[in-house]
């Protein structure tokens, strides 16, 4: 049997291992880890299998983006989306990615970031995290939609969102429809 130095044998073993967690890493982030903190704090209002209410119109596939949506796109080719519904929690992504807080313990918190600026988030039973967007494209950019403002009052709520799902790069958002201003 050749003998290696003790640094080569240091070096492949801590590859390896860094290998291994790694892909352990990976593999629990497709299975999906779970809610961060699930016993910290319930959520205000609702639970995954009895919603408080719902948030966004029903859209179609056909009608998965708004006029200023594809009016705003490059050539006229939005990202694609796909129509959808999901069950989920309210979030201040900010609060809920940087020290997990959610549910009824962090509202008024989550109203306050939210109201601020802050991204909001739909947190589901699983654990999968998507940022929530209205999502007519020109009254998002002139503060002509109300969907902050609906967020805020949902904020710890588990609610039934209905909007177009698309994701980039592994970044999940669910554009939301229905919010414009009267």
């Amino acid at each position: 049997m050749a003998r290696r130095p003790i640094g080569q044998l240091l070096r492949k073993t801590a590859t390896t291992g860094a290998l291994l967690i790694v892909v352990a890493g990976l593999a629990a982030a497709a299975k999906g880890t779970g809610i961060l903190f699930p016993d910290w704090s319930k959520p205000t209002k609702g639970t995954y299998k009895e919603p408080s209410g719902e948030v966004g119109k029903k859209v179609t596939a056909e009608k998965a983006w708004s006029v200023t949506t594809m009016e705003s796109s490059i050539m006229g080719k939005p990202v694609e989306g796909k129509t959808t519904t999901i069950v989920g929690e309210i979030i201040d992504l900010s609060c809920y990615l940087q020290v997990g807080k959610h549910g009824d313990k962090h509202r008024d918190c989550g109203q306050k970031c939210v109201r601020n600026g802050q991204p909001v988030g739909l947190l589901t039973e699983d654990g999968a995290v998507y940022m929530l967007i209205d999502e007519e494209h020109n009254p998002r950019r002139d503060g002509m939609t109300e969907f902050r403002k609906q967020a805020v009052e949902l904020m710890a709520h588990v609610v039934t969102v209905h909007g177009t799902l698309t994701e980039v790069d592994g970044f999940k958002a669910l554009y939301v429809q229905g919010s414009e201003k009267k």
